[in-house]
Formats: structure tokens, sequence, C-alpha cells
């Protein structure tokens, strides 16, 4: 019995391990040493506009600005903010990345930047045909009440 006892917690803490290495891991190429900020500069204003730019010693960039549209109107109020960052990857690739966010959404531009691949050509043909046909009338059906009958065993 207390061999069971034995071999039961064995294979609990086999289990409990971790089971993989971790996914990511801090790169070693800056781990250790200090990485100068070369420029920086920001400007917050009353009207809640701002701007900010930095750049530091390994190259990487960046900068933003900003501002409320529509201020003061209700249910049209959008903070927008417009900027670009820039960095090297791990693989030595420049990455360069510049975007808005307002109030259709965050929206970033760069020719890292997966794409969606070409609509192919029998699919537009489709598109366009059922675009170009007129458009019919819907049967709209009323949906009718569910009247409850009483039961009749």
């Amino acid at each position: 019995m207390k061999s069971f006892v034995v071999l039961s917690m064995l294979v609990a803490a086999a289990y409990a391990a971790p089971q993989f290495a971790p996914q990511y891991q801090q790169q070693q190429q800056y781990q250790g040493q200090v990485i100068p900020i070369i420029k920086q500069s920001q400007e917050v204003n009353f009207d809640g506009s701002y701007q900010y730019n930095y750049e530091t010693g390994n190259g990487i960039a960046a900068q933003e600005q900003g501002y409320l549209k529509n201020a003061g109107v209700k249910d049209a109020e959008a903070q927008v903010a417009q900027g670009s960052f820039t960095y090297t990857s791990p693989e030595g690739i420049p990455i360069s990345v510049s975007y808005i966010a307002d109030e259709n959404g965050f929206q970033p531009q760069g020719a890292h930047l997966p794409t969606p691949p070409p609509i192919p050509e029998a699919i537009a043909r489709a598109l366009q045909y059922i675009e170009s046909q007129p458009k019919q009338q819907q049967q709209v059906y009323q949906q009718q009440g569910f009247q409850q009958q009483g039961f009749r065993g």
C-alpha cells in the first residue's frame, strides 16, 4: 500500500512539472546592457491634444500625435491618434509601422503586415453578375402567434 502511495505521488509530481520550455525568452542581445534614450519629447495641451516622440540607442523610434475629435458633441466624440514606430526584428529585418486610431479602430500599415489574397477571377465575375441583377422583392412572412389550447386527453 505504501509503495502505491509513493508511486502515485511520483506520477502526480511528474504531471505537475512544467512540460514545455518557455516559448518566449528574453533576447540575449541586450541582456545586461543599458540602452540609452537618445531623444525624447512630449507635449500635452489643455484641449486634450498631445504629441510625443522618442528614439533609443538600439534603433527603436516612435512618434504620435492625438486629439479629441468632435469635442463636446455627445455620441460623436472620438479620440484620434496618428503615429509610427520603427525597430529591428530579432532576425535583423527593419520593421516600420504607421497607424491611425480613431472611431474606426486601429489601422496599421507596414510592408511586413499580412494582406489578404486577391479575389479569384471566377468569384469576382460571380459577384459582378450578382450586383448587375435587378433587386428582387423579398417576401416577408408574418409570424403568427401560437395559440395555446387546452389539453384534451
